[in-house]
């Protein structure tokens, strides 16, 4: 408050035409109740809504740019909790603006900020060194380790920065961000506090440094600068020098056009050094751009320019008012940077173990199931073992993780329900689970209405009636060809009716038609070994269906056991208790606590329970390892799947949740959750098999079925050929006796009319016809002579 004091004191005893300062909105608001004179601020406001006050001007962009810079920082390498720290304003608006405005950004980038320190200004703390150095005490104990440093002066930079050193927290692992209030004014910063802030990334508001503007304006204050401060080491003007010198220019330019009245709300245009100067209501609307520096060494260097436009690139020029890049850039990657105590592999951003404090995580020592998590005492070591098939997804997850994680410890084979979410974080289910019913079986048959047709499939008896209707039309089809008397007499109805019946009788060979072609027989004798090796299969299969008996599960609704007040089974040391009270609504006194694998086979010969509720991954477990008399019956209540349990509002579990999407999408885990299956080695009896796993199809009928229909097809062929040869003879014979008639009326014509001749011929003919060769005509002819 005290600038504010100075302001007023100056306006009210000398003549001010305007006010030049980096005053805040709110300072501006209050400033402007004592003075209607220009105010022109220098910082970064809060967002571009104008103040109370008409004589406001704003010559920085507003802190939400400089806020969606830090969050492009963020997401670029990945980061996914920060803690904000700044100055306290003067106002609560102040304080609120600038949490709200970063809150929103890292949102935009799936990030968020951890916890917010606020700390006091300096000019209203007794002893600031003492409350820094507290706040980052506490601050050193959380495990996230990105830390932004905000809307804060230079001297509680210095101050910030030396206790952090001092505490150890400019070592590895830590990760600092200043914004550009801090970093505009690196170069006038002596050289221990460039030492205390080896590997800081900071902001630095980006103008044009090459223009002859600007050489003029830098070697005049060069000049004037270095008579009156003679004990600096670097003079070169910063950014704020450079918006005085445009302000002034503001107020000088108003002035000549207003004839020595300056309107805020009607200012003249210009190019400043800065960039272009054209206000609207107050503010600049131009969009800043940020020199990305590392702070190395003696000094700092640029790794990289970002701009609301175009993110992350080397650089980027003004082309007819278009912002274009220059050259390929960096493409949206950061350069190498220098990290805080030396490193160059980018810090994961978090802490949860080291090599001298590994992480420690709990397991479940008394777990039900061993095979997920056993925990066992090496007395050579005298240290606990712990193995199993969760211990084993952790490990392989682990390895996929994008850091190294040290751990002294592994995790159990814990259920994700919403009930546990209040208290811890969950990464993503490795295994999938819900809870099913586990029972006993008992001995009986399959009862069926239709029985006698399953023991083949429904493909298995269509291809059965085709291949016996086709079987039963060549057979019928070579007969009517060869002349069969009892196959070529019937009408077109009667031979439809008739290849039917027959496609029937020959399946038992019971027709009554008399076969007495050789290719019809070859036909039947093929059709004769299929009918045998399918019939012998048809039976056995049916003899096996109805005479070995299926086991069946000996509780099938959870309603009987409600209804009949049964005891039930189930995990002691889970949530499976509390879900059979609330959800299935089973009775206190009837749900038995079991704490072993082993008691639930004794519980279920003793009579002590009817059945076991078990999650799905244990149910699996159970049945492998007694596979015999057991089996799983009723619905399956879905659940959220085993995961890792970690502290709540922990990093760890989102990268540990995509690590396991990885490990799961190798198969990894499904190997790994069969060869703990394969350990326990029991083998299922022949009798537990369904019915329906041994009907018959065409499968193993294939090859037979294609001799038959080879034969049929060559049978077919040759009864063909033989009917168009039939009906090729009885033509020509109907030909040659039309011919022959022809013939002999002709020659009766001659012998009537051929007495005026002197000479007579004498015709014999002799026509010699067979009964199944074609007539054979021999025409002999004597001549006499009288």
């Amino acid at each position: 408050m005290s600038c504010i004091c100075a302001a007023i004191d100056l306006v009210s005893h000398k003549q001010v035409d305007a006010i030049v300062g980096t005053l805040t909105v709110d300072e501006a608001a209050l400033l402007s109740e004592f003075t209607t004179i220009p105010i022109i601020s220098l910082s970064s406001s809060p967002s571009q809504t104008p103040p109370n006050s008409p004589s406001f001007i704003q010559m920085s962009p507003p802190i939400t740019y400089q806020m969606q810079c830090i969050s492009a920082i963020i997401a670029h390498f990945r980061w996914r909790k920060a803690i904000l720290i700044h100055e306290q304003g003067h106002t609560f608006s102040e304080d609120s603006s600038l949490f709200a405005s970063l809150s929103y950004s890292l949102q935009a980038v799936d990030s968020s900020i951890e916890r917010h320190i606020a700390v006091p200004r300096l000019d209203s703390s007794s002893d600031p060194k003492a409350f820094i150095r507290e706040e980052l005490k506490k601050l050193r104990s959380k495990h996230v380790r990105i830390f932004i440093v905000a809307r804060s002066s230079l001297e509680f930079a210095v101050i910030l920065f030396e206790e952090a050193k001092v505490l150890g927290m400019m070592g590895k692992g830590y990760v600092w961000i200043v914004g550009n209030e801090i970093s505009n004014l690196l170069d006038s910063v002596d050289a221990s506090t460039i030492l205390n802030m080896q590997g800081v990334l900071g902001l630095k508001t980006d103008f044009a440094d090459n223009s002859d503007n600007f050489r003029q304006f830098k070697s005049k204050f060069i000049r004037k600068y270095s008579l009156e401060y003679q004990e600096e080491e670097n003079p070169n003007p910063s950014i704020y020098s450079v918006l005085s010198y445009d302000a002034i220019w503001t107020i000088i330019n108003a002035e000549q056009s207003k004839q020595g009245k300056i309107d805020p709300t009607q200012l003249v245009d210009f190019h400043g050094l800065s960039g272009d100067i054209s206000f609207k209501n107050g503010f600049l609307p131009r969009k800043p751009d940020f020199r990305i520096i590392n702070v190395i060494g003696k000094s700092y260097r640029e790794v990289a320019l970002w701009s609301p436009d175009f993110g992350f690139s080397e650089d980027v020029i003004d082309f007819d008012g278009n912002q274009m890049r220059l050259g390929e850039g960096l493409t949206g990657e950061l350069s190498s940077i220098y990290w805080p105590g030396g490193e160059l592999t980018v810090p994961k951003g978090w802490s949860l173990g080291t090599h001298e404090k590994p992480l420690r995580i709990g397991v479940p020592a008394k777990g039900a199931f061993h095979q997920f998590v056993k925990v066992t005492h090496d007395h050579g070591r005298n240290q606990p073992q712990i193995t199993g098939f969760s211990i084993e997804v952790f490990e392989a997850a682990v390895k996929k993780l994008p850091y190294d994680l040290h751990l002294d410890a592994a995790v159990g084979d814990t259920d994700i329900i919403a009930d546990r979410y209040e208290y811890a974080e969950f990464s993503q289910p490795f295994i999938e689970s819900g809870l099913v019913m586990v029972v006993t079986v008992k001995p009986g048959r399959k009862e069926s209405k239709f029985i006698a047709l399953n023991p083949f499939t429904k493909m298995m008896w269509i291809q059965l009636a085709g291949l016996s209707m086709f079987t039963g039309l060549i057979i019928w089809f070579s007969e009517y060809s060869t002349g069969n008397e009892q196959f070529v007499k019937n009408s077109f109805l009667e031979a439809i009716c008739s290849i039917l019946w027959l496609s029937v009788t020959i399946i038992s060979f019971a027709q009554r038609e008399h076969i007495k072609n050789s290719a019809s027989k070859l036909v039947l004798a093929a059709w004769m070994c299929v009918v045998f090796v399918v019939g012998a299969s048809f039976t056995a299969v049916l003899s096996s269906m109805m005479t070995v008996p299926r086991l069946q599960p000996s509780v099938q609704e959870i309603d009987f056991l409600r209804n009949t007040n049964a005891v039930v089974g189930c995990n002691g040391n889970s949530f499976i208790v509390r879900y059979m009270i609330d959800v299935l609504h089973f009775k206190p006194d009837n749900v038995l606590k079991i704490n072993s694998v082993n008691e639930y086979p004794q519980a279920f010969e003793s009579g002590k329970i009817k059945a076991a509720f078990l999650v799905a991954p244990h149910a699996k477990v159970f049945l492998a390892e007694y596979c015999n008399g057991y089996t799983v019956s009723g619905p399956s209540f879905k659940l959220g799947g085993f995961g890792f349990v970690f502290q709540k509002g922990s990093p760890l579990a989102i990268d540990m949740s995509e690590a396991i999407l990885r490990v799961t999408q190798s198969g990894h885990v499904d190997t790994l959750e069969q060869n703990m299956l394969r350990l326990l080695n029991c083998t299922t009896s022949s009798n537990n098999r369904k019915a329906d796993d041994i009907r018959l199809g065409p499968g193993p009928f294939c090859g037979l079925f294609q001799v038959l229909g080879g034969i049929l097809g060559v049978v077919f062929i040759i009864s063909f050929i033989r009917l168009l040869r039939m009906r090729w003879s009885s033509v020509h014979g109907s030909l040659q006796v039309v011919l022959m008639k022809k013939i002999d009326y002709v020659w009766q014509c001659y012998t009537r009319f051929g007495s005026t001749f002197s000479r007579q011929k004498i015709v014999r003919m002799n026509v010699v016809d067979t009964q199944m060769e074609p007539n054979l005509v021999e025409i002999q002819m004597a001549v006499n002579y009288r």
